[in-house]
C-alpha cells in the first residue's frame, strides 16, 4: 500500500510527532554528545511537539524537567524501561527502577490524555540474540514454550504496576530480545491485556510487515515508533558475522524514506484503524557518535518527510 492524495495520514489533531535522544546515539547520560537543551532546541526549530525520555536523567527530573520541556512547548512521549521478564529473580530486583522511571513520566506536563506518556516497556536484550538478530532467525534461541506463562505473567504485573501510577504501558518488541518477531509479539498480546508499541524498523529487520501489523494489533497499538530500516545493510552485516551494534553502525535504521519500510502505508493503516498519540520518530545511532551537525540536519530530512505526508 503506498499512500496517495487519496489515502490520508492520521489526521493532525489526532497525532503529534516526536523525537528521541536514540537518533543521536544517547544511551548514557554522561555520554551525550550534545546538551539537553541544545537537542530541545534543535528538534523544536525542525518542527518536533515532543520528545522520547532517553536515559532517564538525561532531560532531568521532577519540576527540572517540566520546565525543561514547558520552556519549548514538547511533550514527554514516554520512555523505555529494561526488565528482566524471562528471569524471576532479576525482575523483581528491576521493579525499583520501574518505579523510579514512572516517578519521571508522571511529572512531566500533559495537555491532553492522548498524549501522556507511554513507559515502555522492554525485555533486557538477550546476548545470543543479540549477536544473531533478526532474519535468518534462529529457532534453537527462541524462548521456550514453557517460559511463555510465567514471562507473560511477569509483563502484565510491570502493566498493572504503570496503570497503578495512572500511566498507560506499552510493550516494545525489539531485535536482540526474547520478543523480537511479530509471531512473538502476537503471543505476548494473547497471554496479556498490555498494549504495543509499534516499532515499524524493528519489526522489518525482524521479518515482519509493519502495515499489516497495524491492522491485526489495531487498537493494541498505543504508541508508534516510526523507522525506516535498511535490509541490504542488515544482510550485510549478518553475513560478515555482525550483531544489532553492528547493523546500527552500519546504517541499518536509516533516514525516512531511504529504506525498505512502507512508511506511507503504515501512516495510511493507522488513520484507517483510528489511531491518536504520539508517534516517535527512532533513528538508532551509535553510541558515541558526535557530528552533531549531522545528526540534527537527518533529523529535520525525517520531519520534513513525515510533513511531506500530510503530519503537520
Amino acid at each position: 500500500m503506498r499512500l496517495t492524495t487519496d489515502d490520508p495520514a492520521p489526521p493532525a489533531a489526532a497525532v503529534r510527532v516526536a523525537n528521541a535522544p536514540v537518533s543521536f546515539g544517547i544511551y548514557a547520560p554522561d555520554a551525550a554528545p550534545l546538551h539537553p537543551d541544545e537537542l530541545l532546541d534543535g528538534l523544536a526549530e525542525a518542527g518536533y511537539r515532543g520528545i522520547d525520555s532517553g536515559p532517564l536523567g538525561y532531560l532531568g527530573t521532577g519540576a527540572g524537567l517540566g520546565r525543561r520541556l514547558d520552556r519549548v512547548g514538547f511533550g514527554l512521549a514516554g520512555g523505555w524501561v529494561d526488565l528482566r521478564f524471562a528471569d524471576p529473580d532479576g525482575f523483581a530486583a528491576d521493579l525499583p527502577g520501574l518505579d523510579a522511571a514512572l516517578d519521571v513520566f508522571g511529572a512531566a506536563p500533559v495537555d491532553d490524555p492522548r498524549f501522556a506518556p507511554r513507559p515502555t516497556l522492554a525485555c533486557s536484550a538477550d546476548p545470543a540474540r543479540m549477536a544473531r538478530p533478526g532474519v535468518p532467525h534462529d529457532p534453537g534461541l527462541a524462548l521456550p514454550a514453557h517460559a511463555w506463562p510465567g514471562f507473560a505473567d511477569r509483563v502484565q504485573r510491570a502493566a498493572d504496576r504503570c496503570r497503578e501510577r495512572g500511566l498507560e504501558p506499552v510493550f516494545h518488541y525489539h531485535l536482540g530480545t526474547d520478543v523480537e518477531t511479530a509471531e512473538e509479539g502476537d503471543r505476548l498480546l494473547e497471554l496479556t491485556d498490555v498494549s504495543v508499541c509499534l516499532d515499524t524498523g524493528h519489526l522489518w529487520l525482524a521479518g515482519g510487515d509493519p502495515v499489516a501489523a497495524v491492522h491485526r494489533w489495531g487498537a493494541r497499538i498505543r504508541q508508534v515508533h516510526v523507522k525506516d530500516a535498511d535490509l541490504a545493510a542488515h544482510h550485510r552485516v549478518r553475513l560478515a558475522g555482525g550483531g544489532l551494534t553492528e547493523v546500527v553502525a552500519a546504517g541499518g535504521f536509516c533516514r525516512l524514506g531511504a529504506g525498505g519500510v512502507d512508511i506511507p502505508g503504515v501512516l495510511a493503516a493507522l488513520g484507517e484503524i483510528g489511531y491518536a498519540g504520539w508517534l516517535v520518530v527512532e533513528q538508532d545511532a551509535p553510541a558515541g557518535r558526535r557530528d552533531v551537525a549531522a545528526m540534527l540536519a537527518e533529523q529535520r530530512a525525517n520531519r520534513e518527510y513525515l510533513h511531506g505526508l500530510g503530519l503537520r
